[in-house]
């Protein structure tokens, strides 16, 4: 599991590439709703730096890791769905939903097939009330987490064509699709399962580090890789 096109690189050589950007005078911003550095000069971005979730960006431009950070994250596919919460970047909780959703000759999930064909049958209809109960639940647990912990993030990795179902239902989020602190998880991942979640405990302490082609005759290559990071840069 990786951000497409992106590589692992250490905290050294993160501080490498911000010390640079402010000595070419590139602007650096940071994006919240990513948990995101975006580097740019005149012309265009020249890098994206994907935050370890145990770590933030300070106004005066500095790295500082927090302390006591909370988060949850959620994994939907259509027929499987997994929730975690961590402390720390350690996954402490999670719970796996599983409903029937999918049409089996077509592959199509239920809610979709509904919004191209506009009609139900009998197994549609209950398809379709699966469907339902799939979201209620994963609200319902997620409620229990914002009850229970102190978050500071809602990581969430759903396809746009089911947030209707997420944030509109009989039972909502305890955050909105607006909400400052929802982030949408950039990471492609196939089932929602229980194994991905754990993947993202890794995933989710490092930094990842995706230039323009436009950067990469621009910014200095010389630190030495990082043992711990996939590639060097």
């Amino acid at each position: 599991m990786k951000i497409p096109q992106t590589q692992v690189v250490s905290l050294a050589q993160a501080l490498l590439l911000v010390d640079q950007a402010d000595e070419k005078g590139w602007e650096i911003r940071y994006l919240p709703e990513k948990h995101q550095l975006l580097i740019e000069n005149e012309v265009s971005w020249l890098a994206k730096l994907f935050l370890p979730w145990t770590m933030t960006w300070l106004p005066e431009g500095k790295f500082k890791v927090q302390e006591d950070v909370h988060y949850c994250l959620t994994l939907v596919r259509a027929g499987q769905a997994s929730l975690g919460y961590f402390h720390q970047g350690i996954l402490l909780d999670h719970k796996v939903f599983r409903g029937y959703l999918v049409r089996q000759k077509q592959g199509k999930s239920q809610f979709k097939y509904l919004k191209t064909k506009g009609k139900s049958r009998a197994g549609s209809r209950i398809r379709l009330e699966e469907t339902l109960v799939f979201f209620k639940e994963i609200n319902e647990r997620l409620q229990v987490y914002a009850k229970q912990y102190p978050l500071n993030f809602w990581g969430l990795g759903c396809a746009k064509t089911m947030w209707s179902l997420l944030f509109d239902g009989e039972v909502k989020p305890p955050f909105s699709s607006k909400s400052a602190e929802l982030i949408e998880l950039p990471y492609p991942f196939a089932k929602g399962s229980y194994e991905e979640l754990q993947e993202l405990e890794l995933r989710l302490q490092q930094f990842h580090l995706l230039l323009s082609p436009l950067a990469e005759p621009l910014i200095q290559s010389q630190q030495a890789s990082d043992p711990e990071a996939e590639d060097s840069w």
